[in-house]
């Protein structure tokens, strides 16, 4: 397994629509491992594909430990509504209030190469619309007011800086997953809540 670099915002990748995954090979494989092994290392709860250059419809979540890989992906059906604030893995230090629905069915194909569907609520939910959008070259930005995004751009702007040629290295040794505190408290141990980069 390997740490990958991650794509950030203004890398054309990200804007792309990913292709279907024709089936899972040993290459899909490693590349699922390697993904996890990237979220992980840059304390995430959800990463896709594009994120980390490639084009196959593939992400990776976990969400209170309970990692799932999933190939080819479609909402079945959603329902509920709510606004929290999301963050991305590929748009470091920037957030935003975005509407999800809270409840979502979810067919996919598992790294065994079988089909499966699964109902998540909560972050879950969160979770899987935002890596779904990733495969569909969206993202959670475009949902802010022109506004918000007018104001995220001249942030991001600094923030990119940081990121030459639109590529964030991970750090070697960094914790290995933070899916434990999720939804607890800050990494500095104060009361404000931690919002997950997805």
């Amino acid at each position: 397994m390997a740490v990958l670099d991650i794509r950030v915002l203004g890398d054309p990748i990200l804007r792309e629509r990913t292709a279907p995954t024709p089936r899972v090979t040993d290459a899909v494989r490693a590349l699922v491992a390697d993904m996890f092994e990237t979220m992980y290392a840059a304390e995430g709860i959800g990463l896709a594909a594009p994120q980390v250059g490639r084009t196959e419809r593939v992400f990776v979540m976990d969400v209170d430990d309970n990692p799932l890989a999933m190939m080819n992906p479609e909402i079945l059906a959603r329902d509920g509504s709510e606004r929290a604030e999301e963050g991305c893995l590929s748009i470091p230090e920037i957030f935003g209030d975005v509407d999800r629905a809270t409840r979502a069915v979810v067919r996919a194909v598992g790294i065994d190469g079988k089909p499966f569907e699964v109902e998540l609520t909560g972050l879950a939910a969160r979770c899987v619309q935002h890596e779904l959008d990733h495969l569909d070259g969206k993202l959670f930005i475009d949902y802010l007011s022109l506004i918000k995004r007018k104001f995220m751009a001249r942030k991001w702007e600094k923030e990119a800086t940081n990121y030459p040629d639109f590529i964030r290295k991970l750090e070697p040794g960094k914790p290995r997953s933070r899916r434990s505190r999720s939804r607890e408290t800050s990494p500095g141990g104060t009361d404000e809540p931690f919002e997950p980069e997805l």
